[in-house]
C-alpha cells in the first residue's frame, strides 16, 4: 500500500466520536515531534508554514511553499497532506506534479481567491482536472470559504460540497463552520468531512468535533501559535531572572 492509499483509507470506516487527527508541522523539526507521538499522518498548515518562512497568511511564494513541504515529507515516514492555499494559479497538471514532487500525498484547495469566492462550477471543473492529473495519488480536501465570507446560508456550502464531491474532492472542509450548523451540515454533505478544533480552549474538542460528525480534525497554525507562546514564556522567565541576579 502506498502513502496516499493509506492516508486515503484513514478517512474510511471511522466511528462517530473518533476522527482523524491531523496536526500540522511547520517545518521538518516539528513534523518529527509530531511523528513521533504517533499520529498517523500529518497535515501542514498554510499559515503556520508561512510564519515560519517570515511571510504573512496568503503571501508565502509557491517555490518557498513546495520546498517547506519537500522539507517537511522528507523528515517523517509517515504521509504528509500539504495546505497549498488556492493552487498559487497554477494549472492544475502544474499543481499535481508540484505535489508530488514534493512528497505529498493530499492538499486543500480552496474555493475563494483575493477574498472573494470563486464561481462554483468553475471551481468544480478545476478540482476535476487537477483530481485526474494526480491519477488518485493526491487525496484531495476541498476547503469551502463560505463562512468565511459572510455567505451564512449553511445550503450555500452544502450546494458548494456536493459540486466538489462530484468533480472528485475526497473530503469537503467547511472552514470555520459555526457549531450550530455542524449536524446540518453533516447530514447535508456525503463522504468526509474535515473540521477545525481552535487549541485556546474557545471551540469544541476534537472529540467533540467528531461527535457533531467530523470525520478527521485539523489544527491549523494552532500548535505553532501554542509553541511560540512557550517559548516567549521562557526567554521571559530568563531575561527575568537575569535582571534579578544583576540587580543583587
Amino acid at each position: 500500500m502506498t502513502k496516499a492509499e493509506a492516508f486515503r483509507a484513514l478517512h474510511h470506516g471511522r466511528p462517530q466520536g473518533d476522527p482523524l487527527l491531523l496536526p500540522g508541522p511547520w517545518d521538518a523539526a516539528s513534523a518529527r515531534v509530531l511523528a513521533a507521538a504517533g499520529f498517523p499522518a500529518l497535515a501542514t498548515p498554510s499559515a503556520g508554514v508561512a510564519a515560519s518562512l517570515g511571510y504573512a497568511d496568503g503571501h508565502t511564494p509557491a517555490g518557498e511553499m513546495f520546498a517547506a513541504v519537500a522539507r517537511i515529507a522528507r523528515a517523517v515516514d509517515v504521509p504528509v497532506s500539504a495546505d497549498v492555499e488556492d493552487g498559487y494559479g497554477l494549472a492544475p497538471k502544474e499543481l499535481a506534479e508540484r505535489l508530488l514532487e514534493a512528497g505529498a500525498v493530499g492538499c486543500n484547495l480552496e474555493d475563494s481567491s483575493g477574498g472573494a469566492l470563486k464561481d462554483p462550477r468553475r471551481h468544480a471543473d478545476w478540482l476535476a482536472e487537477f483530481r485526474s492529473a494526480a491519477g488518485g495519488e493526491l487525496f484531495l480536501n476541498a476547503r469551502v470559504d463560505t463562512f468565511v465570507l459572510g455567505v451564512t446560508d449553511p445550503d450555500r456550502v452544502i450546494e458548494r460540497a456536493a459540486l466538489y464531491v462530484a468533480a472528485g474532492a475526497d473530503c469537503v472542509y467547511p472552514i470555520e463552520a459555526p457549531t450550530a450548523l455542524l449536524p446540518l451540515l453533516r447530514s447535508g454533505i456525503e463522504g468526509p468531512l474535515n473540521l477545525y478544533a481552535r487549541l485556546d480552549g474557545t471551540g469544541p474538542s476534537p472529540a467533540e468535533l467528531g461527535g457533531l460528525g467530523a470525520t478527521r480534525v485539523t489544527f491549523g497554525p494552532g500548535l505553532l501559535r501554542l509553541a511560540l507562546r512557550s517559548v516567549q514564556e521562557v526567554v521571559q522567565e530568563v531575561v527575568q531572572e537575569v535582571v534579578q541576579e544583576a540587580s543583587a
